[in-house]
Protein backbone atom coordinates (compact mmCIF):
# COMPACT_ATOMS: atom_id res chain seq x y z
CA UNK A 1 0.00 0.00 0.00
CA UNK A 2 1.10 3.49 -1.07
CA UNK A 3 1.76 6.11 1.87
CA UNK A 4 0.84 9.51 1.29
CA UNK A 5 2.32 12.36 2.91
CA UNK A 6 0.22 14.61 4.95
CA UNK A 7 0.34 17.23 6.72
CA UNK A 8 -1.76 17.13 10.89
CA UNK A 9 -3.72 19.79 9.78
CA UNK A 10 -4.48 17.87 6.30
CA UNK A 11 -5.16 14.83 7.86
CA UNK A 12 -7.73 16.02 10.43
CA UNK A 13 -9.26 18.17 7.99
CA UNK A 14 -10.02 14.92 5.48
CA UNK A 15 -10.84 13.12 9.13
CA UNK A 16 -13.72 15.96 9.81
CA UNK A 17 -14.84 15.76 6.13
CA UNK A 18 -15.49 12.02 6.70
CA UNK A 19 -16.66 12.10 10.01
CA UNK A 20 -19.81 14.99 8.36
CA UNK A 21 -20.62 13.05 5.30
CA UNK A 22 -20.79 9.61 7.33
CA UNK A 23 -22.99 11.06 9.95
CA UNK A 24 -24.93 14.68 8.80
CA UNK A 25 -25.02 14.24 4.90
CA UNK A 26 -25.74 10.60 4.82
CA UNK A 27 -28.36 11.07 6.72
CA UNK A 28 -29.90 13.72 5.05
CA UNK A 29 -29.74 12.03 1.58
CA UNK A 30 -31.54 9.20 3.56
CA UNK A 31 -34.13 11.31 4.61
CA UNK A 32 -34.48 12.67 1.22
CA UNK A 33 -34.74 9.04 -0.71
CA UNK A 34 -37.50 8.46 2.15
CA UNK A 35 -39.61 11.83 1.40
CA UNK A 36 -38.84 10.88 -2.28
CA UNK A 37 -40.57 7.25 -2.55
CA UNK A 38 -43.27 8.79 -0.45
CA UNK A 39 -44.24 10.49 -3.62
CA UNK A 40 -45.23 7.65 -5.66
CA UNK A 41 -43.74 6.03 -9.18
CA UNK A 42 -40.49 6.11 -8.83
CA UNK A 43 -39.31 5.42 -12.61
CA UNK A 44 -40.72 9.11 -13.27
CA UNK A 45 -39.94 10.67 -9.70
CA UNK A 46 -37.09 12.89 -10.54
CA UNK A 47 -35.98 13.90 -6.66
CA UNK A 48 -35.74 10.10 -6.05
CA UNK A 49 -33.02 9.92 -9.11
CA UNK A 50 -31.76 12.95 -7.66
CA UNK A 51 -31.05 11.48 -4.05
CA UNK A 52 -30.24 8.61 -5.14
CA UNK A 53 -27.59 10.18 -7.45
CA UNK A 54 -26.23 12.37 -4.07
CA UNK A 55 -26.50 9.45 -2.09
CA UNK A 56 -23.97 7.93 -4.60
CA UNK A 57 -21.50 10.58 -4.99
CA UNK A 58 -21.33 10.49 -0.83
CA UNK A 59 -20.66 7.01 -0.70
CA UNK A 60 -17.68 7.37 -2.99
CA UNK A 61 -16.40 10.08 -1.40
CA UNK A 62 -16.60 8.34 1.87
CA UNK A 63 -15.11 5.70 0.47
CA UNK A 64 -12.26 7.41 -1.31
CA UNK A 65 -11.48 9.38 2.40
CA UNK A 66 -11.41 6.07 4.27
CA UNK A 67 -8.53 4.97 1.40
CA UNK A 68 -6.42 8.14 1.53
CA UNK A 69 -7.04 8.42 5.51
CA UNK A 70 -5.87 4.60 5.55
CA UNK A 71 -2.80 5.13 3.57
CA UNK A 72 -2.22 8.64 5.04
CA UNK A 73 1.53 9.06 6.81
CA UNK A 74 1.62 12.62 8.65
CA UNK A 75 4.68 13.78 8.78
CA UNK A 76 5.70 16.01 11.65
CA UNK A 77 6.41 19.55 10.60
CA UNK A 78 9.58 21.31 12.55
CA UNK A 79 9.66 23.59 14.91
CA UNK A 80 12.04 25.63 14.10
CA UNK A 81 12.78 26.58 10.59
CA UNK A 82 14.97 24.00 8.68
CA UNK A 83 17.87 25.28 6.81
CA UNK A 84 16.60 23.27 3.16
CA UNK A 85 13.17 22.88 1.65
CA UNK A 86 11.05 20.00 3.09
CA UNK A 87 7.68 18.92 3.56
CA UNK A 88 5.60 20.98 5.52
CA UNK A 89 7.72 24.09 5.47
CA UNK A 90 6.52 27.73 3.98
CA UNK A 91 9.12 28.37 1.25
CA UNK A 92 9.26 32.62 0.14
CA UNK A 93 9.68 32.72 -3.63
CA UNK A 94 10.66 35.56 -5.57
CA UNK A 95 9.89 35.11 -9.71
CA UNK A 96 12.60 36.89 -11.46
CA UNK A 97 10.69 37.31 -14.49
CA UNK A 98 8.12 39.30 -12.29
CA UNK A 99 9.75 40.37 -9.17
CA UNK A 100 6.87 39.56 -7.68
CA UNK A 101 7.05 37.63 -4.30
CA UNK A 102 4.73 34.16 -3.53
CA UNK A 103 5.00 32.20 -0.50
CA UNK A 104 3.46 28.65 -0.30
CA UNK A 105 3.38 25.90 1.94
CA UNK A 106 4.55 22.60 0.81
CA UNK A 107 1.83 19.79 1.04
CA UNK A 108 1.04 16.41 0.38
CA UNK A 109 -0.83 15.81 -2.76
CA UNK A 110 -3.80 15.50 -2.36
CA UNK A 111 -4.20 18.73 0.21
CA UNK A 112 -2.88 21.34 -2.40
CA UNK A 113 -4.71 23.95 -2.92
CA UNK A 114 -2.94 26.68 -5.09
CA UNK A 115 -5.12 29.76 -4.52
CA UNK A 116 -4.58 29.11 -0.64
CA UNK A 117 -0.97 28.65 -1.19
CA UNK A 118 -1.03 25.28 -0.70
CA UNK A 119 1.36 23.16 -3.42
CA UNK A 120 1.81 19.90 -3.87
CA UNK A 121 5.85 18.36 -2.88
CA UNK A 122 4.98 16.27 -5.94
CA UNK A 123 3.83 19.20 -8.10
CA UNK A 124 7.19 20.41 -10.67
CA UNK A 125 7.83 23.22 -8.14
CA UNK A 126 7.58 21.38 -5.16
CA UNK A 127 9.98 18.71 -6.54
CA UNK A 128 12.21 21.92 -7.45
CA UNK A 129 12.00 23.37 -4.32
CA UNK A 130 12.85 20.48 -2.42
CA UNK A 131 15.91 20.01 -0.81
CA UNK A 132 16.87 23.94 -1.21
CA UNK A 133 18.11 26.57 0.74
CA UNK A 134 17.85 30.20 0.76
CA UNK A 135 19.12 32.12 -1.81
CA UNK A 136 19.03 29.56 -4.12
CA UNK A 137 17.57 29.88 -7.80
CA UNK A 138 15.10 27.17 -9.27
CA UNK A 139 14.11 26.88 -12.55
CA UNK A 140 10.54 25.18 -13.07
CA UNK A 141 9.19 23.56 -16.22
CA UNK A 142 5.86 25.17 -16.53
CA UNK A 143 3.14 24.95 -19.04
CA UNK A 144 3.98 28.33 -20.29
CA UNK A 145 8.10 27.76 -20.41
CA UNK A 146 10.64 27.83 -17.72
CA UNK A 147 10.26 30.34 -14.76
CA UNK A 148 12.85 30.79 -12.64
CA UNK A 149 12.42 31.77 -8.68
CA UNK A 150 15.00 32.54 -6.34
CA UNK A 151 14.16 31.44 -2.26
CA UNK A 152 14.15 34.38 -0.05
CA UNK A 153 12.86 32.57 2.84
CA UNK A 154 12.08 29.05 4.37
CA UNK A 155 10.04 29.25 7.40
CA UNK A 156 7.43 26.55 9.57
Amino acid sequence: MERIPMTRQGYEELREELRRLQTTERQKVIKAIEEARAHGDLSENAEYHAAKEKQAHIEGRIQELSDRLARAEVVDIPKTPPSRVQFGVKVTLLNLDTDEEETYQLVGPYESDVENGKISVTSPIGRALIGKEEGDEVEVQTPKGVKVYEIVKIEV
